[in-house]
């Protein structure tokens, strides 16, 4: 490895040796089968239900049961909200890594922004919901729309940050 980012910098500066070069390298890997859950809906509030029984069902294939619970939350925020302020169909994916992952693709570009809801307010609480039960959650742009992730660590070890598989 050192050998290939010695070649690409040298190369670089071939003949600028006044100019600085920044090389960012980074180490991909392939998740098996096993460890993505992904199911596609139709935009229909009806759909929530049925996203978190699916949601709860897979924790428990995976022994992850004490995760059902939050993970039925954000599933139900996140893909409530897709529904609600997205067209299209909606993408549901669960990722077990170093972290148990949910994500939530849809249409619309638009990245939600979190909200601190005065109590008055009957709505907005969602996403302050994911970010107070996640490790770390966010937004990525796709081709088409955008996908919201959430992360929450595994109990079987010390919690710690996770690439994020795409992106």
């Amino acid at each position: 490895m050192q050998a290939i980012c010695d070649a690409a910098i040298y190369s670089e500066l071939a003949g600028r040796p006044d100019e600085d070069v920044v090389l960012l390298i980074a180490l991909s890997r392939v998740l098996g089968e096993g460890q993505v859950a992904s199911w596609t809906f139709p935009r229909d509030p009806a759909i929530v239900a049925t996203a978190r029984t699916l949601a709860e069902r897979q924790s428990a294939s995976w022994s992850l049961s004490e995760l059902a619970l939050t993970t039925e939350l954000v599933v139900s925020e996140l893909v409530t909200n897709a529904i609600r302020y997205a067209g299209g169909t909606v993408q549901l994916r669960l990722i077990r890594d170093r972290a148990l992952i949910c994500e939530v693709t849809d249409r619309n570009p638009a990245a939600p922004h979190l909200r601190h809801p005065r109590t008055t307010d009957e709505g907005g609480r969602g996403l302050l919901l994911v970010a107070q039960l996640t490790d770390r959650w966010g937004t990525r742009h796709t081709g088409d729309g955008k996908a919201i992730w959430a992360e929450q660590p595994l109990s079987d070890g010390p919690s710690t940050p996770t690439p994020h598989p795409d992106g």
